[in-house]
């Protein structure tokens, strides 16, 4: 069975829309099983229905007709109860309910299981007989699967063909959930990016010119046979005869005669030559991978490899490159941080992934350029996307794809008043940050990029409480040298003296692999990160160091903060090769390097309970709150599926970051935070109430999170956290905090509103 079910996925997967895979399933399962019907029933949202949407066994004719409320019959009664349903004799059943469009009347036994996808019922895959019995065990567990393997597919189907439709059609309105990253919201165009030479990512496209798309073809298939031909001749006294042939081969596939002919006759047909490629090697590779010969099978290999070698060409030469419009959504699989530096800054509108979370490591960036994003869109066919207009929604993590007039008309209006509301904060951008009854709570940043130190300052900053080091390394092609890091440092530590930046050593490993030093991990969250892989890597360690060190002579603003702490041996260490790299400028080369302030991040759980020994040993402490919500929830911020779990509001993670506070206090040493939680001005609120003494955040964060803290006094904050300290969900959590936001007149501070 595991092999037959490998196949109806495979085949179901591949179908070019809804029908053809409906239609797949039916015949596939309805063999497997050997029944005498197999239908598929989907919920018709607009009709609040369940549709019978393909059938086999059943009278064709009632495919699309014929209907049923989740209150009727029994496959309403599936659907309801979410569970199997498994009878012999089905018209005895009190919820049968005679359809006579279907002629089913001969049918008795009935087996039917609900197809739910993110706990929502899409619908209900049912197989009947004529026979009274009721399906075995083996029978029903493979239906079962069948149903959970195959939920996925069609939720992406169903959305994929109602961004289709033909001439003259209305197009609905499709809405699309994913996970909030950066707060905005953004109405335009999508600007696909798909991945470089991925055959399953091309998408569907009319051709403008078929003569020109015959001509950039021709061409990338003439530079693929080059290519072969001088692998040919390079390796031809190194292999034998018969291996010499196998370029042979090669050539004659890519032959125009061959896989070429058939690519032309769909170009001819008005499909691009990207999409008619990708459309004739996948049918080949499909075919061949299906039969018996190992040999044939082997060569599906072959044809994808020269497939992808084609398209390589095609997108390197096959696209112009156009000009990027105002308002320009990008929208991916999984976008990259360098994609960010791509797009001329005053075009880029927002972000759009399939992959990713809410804290990923493109996320933070793209909270801090400003840049409302969305991603964890999972259903997204993104690959159908280009050039629609959309409405990016970056605090529900919403994206609207065709919004009719009225819905753009109120995100117009959002819009607007964000604007207004922009300009308002940014009026009292430079007041001080103190509470109603004056308590000052300094604000400071997190940091990264090369920062707009004025607009910063000018928001009040009082300076860097997170400056992200590995950002420069990931940036380049080797490990930066001592002065390219001495330089960039210097530029952070002088923009904003006499105020101090706290620089993290390098911290990668996790979400931040290294392009020239990947690190291979099963689970790299849990892995070798942070200060575990620079304690074992010294000579990185140390070469940081000294540059931190020498770019802060004279200004003596640096704080250095160690990630990713989980013992205090780790602490001990760290320090001690900061010591040596300090007393080695120092008397060595006669620098005047005032001893910096050394702090240690609270991110990992194992640190709530070392607080009294960590005070022995550093100056000062800095929670990490994404890291440390990750690793208390046991939740992969970056992984879609679980990503919903993931809150800074988790009652867990609010009773965690108060007993931070309350031991760090009895210990008398200074603590701040630099998570994603202290940039929303319900969490700051939360945090002062805790007793952080300042808060780090990103750029466009300050002036909410300002406005939020010189509207309420302390007490007050106290108060609300006590009240949310008593709560057992998030939920609760979040419920609280609107009443509160709400009653005190700050409800502007977040998002739009029904």
């Amino acid at each position: 069975m595991l092999d037959t079910l490998r196949k109806i996925v495979q085949e179901v997967s591949a179908a070019r829309d809804l029908q053809t895979a409906l239609s797949i399933i039916v015949r596939r399962v309805r063999k497997a099983m050997n029944t005498d019907v197999c239908s598929v029933y989907l919920m018709d949202h607009r009709q609040a229905r369940y549709v019978l949407m393909n059938t086999l066994g059943l009278n064709a004719s009632a495919i699309g007709r014929v209907s049923l409320a989740p209150s009727e019959g029994l496959v309403g009664y599936v659907g309801q109860r979410e569970e199997p349903l498994n009878l012999d004799d089905a018209p005895a059943h009190p919820r049968y309910c005679y359809l006579p469009e279907t002629g089913e009347e001969q049918y008795h036994s009935f087996l039917g299981v609900p197809i739910i996808h993110q706990r929502h019922a899409l619908g209900v895959l049912v197989v009947q007989q004529k026979i009274k019995r009721r399906f075995d065990e083996r029978e029903e567990a493979f239906l079962v699967t069948i149903a959970a393997q195959l939920a996925a597919v069609l939720a992406h189907a169903q959305v994929s063909g109602s961004l289709t439709v033909a001439p003259g059609e209305h197009q609905q309105m499709v809405r699309f959930d994913g996970l909030p990253a950066a707060p905005g919201v953004v109405i335009g165009r999508a600007r696909v990016i798909m991945p470089p030479a991925d055959l399953d990512s091309v998408q569907d496209r009319v051709c403008e010119s078929i003569e020109d798309e015959k001509r950039v073809f021709l061409a990338a298939l003439r530079a693929v046979r080059e290519d072969i031909r001088a692998v040919g001749l390079k390796l031809a006294n190194r292999v034998s005869a018969q291996e010499q042939a196998l370029f042979e081969a090669y050539l004659q596939m890519l032959d125009e005669e061959s896989l070429g002919a058939e690519v032309l006759k769909h170009i001819e047909e008005g499909q691009w030559a990207q999409g008619a490629l990708a459309f004739v090697v996948k049918r080949h590779v499909k075919y061949l991978e299906k039969v018996e010969d190992s040999y044939l099978r082997e060569r599906a290999a072959d044809i994808r490899d020269l497939g992808r070698r084609v398209l390589s060409y095609l997108q390197a030469g096959g696209d112009v490159p156009r000009e990027y419009e105002d308002n320009t959504l990008l929208v991916g699989e999984e976008l990259s941080p360098t994609l960010l530096g791509e797009v001329p800054r005053e075009k880029l509108a927002g972000l759009i992934s399939v992959k990713g979370s809410s804290n990923s490591h493109l996320a933070i960036l793209a909270r801090a350029m400003g840049i409302p994003t969305v991603m964890g869109l999972t259903d997204l066919p993104y690959a159908r996307l280009d050039g629609q207009l959309l409405i990016l929604d970056g605090y529900r993590g919403q994206v609207i794809s065709n919004p009719d007039d009225k819905l753009r008309r109120q995100y117009e209006l959002f819009m607007e008043e964000e604007k207004a509301l922009t300009e308002s904060l940014e009026a009292e951008a430079g007041l001080p940050c103190i509470t109603r009854d004056g308590h000052r709570v300094p604000l400071l940043l997190n940091t990264g990029l090369a920062a707009d130190h004025a607009r910063a300052l000018a928001y009040g900053a009082e300076g860097v409480g997170l400056y992200r080091t590995e950002v420069q390394f990931m940036m380049a092609e080797r490990f930066p040298s001592e002065q390219e890091q001495v330089s960039i440092y210097r530029q952070q530590l002088s923009a904003f003296a006499p105020r101090e930046v706290t620089m993290r050593t390098l911290d990668i490993g996790g979400d931040k692999p290294l392009p020239y030093f990947p690190i291979e991990e099963e689970n790299p969250c849990l892995g070798w990160r942070g200060i575990r892989f620079t304690l074992d890597h010294p000579e990185v360690f140390l070469t940081q160091v000294r540059a931190m060190l020498r770019a802060s002579e004279g200004l003596d603003n640096l704080r250095i903060l160690l990630p990713m702490i989980s013992s205090v041996r780790e602490v001990e260490e760290a320090r001690a090769l900061i010591r040596r790299a300090w007393v080695e400028l120092r008397q060595g080369e006669g620098l005047q390097i005032a001893k910096p302030r050394v702090g240690a991040m609270i991110e990992v759980p194992a640190t709530l309970f070392q607080i009294p020994a960590l005070a022995e040993r550093v100056d000062y402490l800095s929670v990490g709150s994404n890291d440390l919500t990750q690793y208390l929830l046991a939740v992969d911020r970056d992984n879609a599926r679980v990503a919903r779990l993931y809150s800074g509001y988790h009652p867990a993670v609010l009773q965690a970051l108060a007993k931070i506070a309350v031991d760090s206090h009895a210990c008398r040493l200074p603590v701040s935070i630099c998570g994603e939680l202290a940039g929303e001005p319900a969490g700051a609120i939360l945090l002062l109430g805790m007793g952080y003494q300042s808060l780090s955040m990103n750029l466009a964060s300050l002036p909410r999170v300002k406005a939020a803290i010189r509207r309420v006094r302390v007490e007050q904050a106290r108060e609300l956290l006590d009240k949310v300290l008593s709560c057992a969900s998030t939920d609760q959590v979040v419920g609280h905090l609107g009443v509160f936001m709400s009653e005190l007149g700050l409800g502007w501070l977040s998002g739009p509103k029904g």
